[in-house]
């Protein structure tokens, strides 16, 4: 989930542990070695990444997405992530998440 040829560190292992434990609510949350990061899953759907730096991104569709850089949101590359704007709620930010990644699998 990091840039090309980024490898795991220990920043990014710690935040997508202390990110699932924060996202439990949701339900069962477990995060995935990926590509030098972590992608963040409920019950089998990726919703979030972390990146080797341990920056967190969250889902988000393409008709909303200009109001999450409105917001001080900044794009993960060319995928559809997102990070957290500044003061946003994340169990709010994250719920919404998993709504567009389930809705993107229909």
């Amino acid at each position: 989930m990091g840039e090309q040829g980024a490898k795991l560190t220990e920043a990014g292992r710690l935040v997508a542990e202390a990110l699932v434990d924060d996202l439990a609510p949701l339900g069962p949350v477990a995060a995935k070695k990926m590509f030098g990061g972590h992608g963040v899953f409920c019950d089998g759907t990726m919703f979030a990444i972390v990146d080797s730096a341990g920056t967190v991104f969250l889902r988000d569709d393409p008709d909303s997405a200009g109001d999450s850089e409105a917001a001080g949101a900044e794009r993960h590359s060319k995928m559809p992530y997102w990070t957290i704007p500044p003061e946003t709620d994340l169990l709010v930010a994250a719920t919404r998440a998993l709504d567009v990644a389930l809705a993107a699998k229909r």
